[in-house]
């Protein structure tokens, strides 16, 4: 068996497709109209009529799964994010985590919640520039300074 990726449930496919492009660069792998794949990722307007189920047990804001993206320019990519108007936002913004790493979460067009973390080799890099060692970050990190290492040369 193989994992193929995610489908959700989404009101308008092409608005969905534009946010999901504009935002996190996804490229379009298949286009069947109604459904829309980037890969691992689908978008499916009409989700009551795929699963033949009434329109109303389509859930919006379930709050119980979340698409989740690491990216390696953080400070941009929020940028990018305060640029739009239809971003409505999880929480009170960017959040750091005990071991370094930012986050943030919001929701997509149709309520489906999405966290965007910083990339873990940047949050190592961002410490090591910062002017600790290698030896402080993985105690800040709490994370053995072999497993920092690998994860610098990967």
């Amino acid at each position: 068996m193989k994992y193929q990726g995610v489908c959700i449930a989404v009101k308008d496919v092409n608005l969905a497709k534009k946010f999901y492009q504009d935002l996190f660069g996804l490229a379009v792998f298949q286009d069947y109209g109604i459904n829309v794949s980037f890969g691992g990722l689908s978008l499916q307007q009409k989700f009551d009529w795929l699963l033949g189920i009434p329109k109303e047990r389509v859930l919006k804001e379930s709050h119980n799964m979340e698409l989740y993206f690491e990216e390696d320019d953080f400070d941009a990519f929020i940028a990018k994010l305060e640029q739009r108007d239809d971003i409505r936002y999880l929480g009170e913004g960017v959040k750091e985590a005990g071991w370094g790493q930012r986050s943030i979460r919001f929701y997509d067009l149709d309520g489906h919640i999405i966290e965007v973390g910083e990339d873990m080799q940047m949050v190592v890099k961002r410490f090591l520039d910062s002017g600790m060692s290698l030896e402080e970050t993985s105690k800040r990190m709490d994370v053995s300074v072999s497993d920092l290492e690998a994860l610098l040369n990967s």
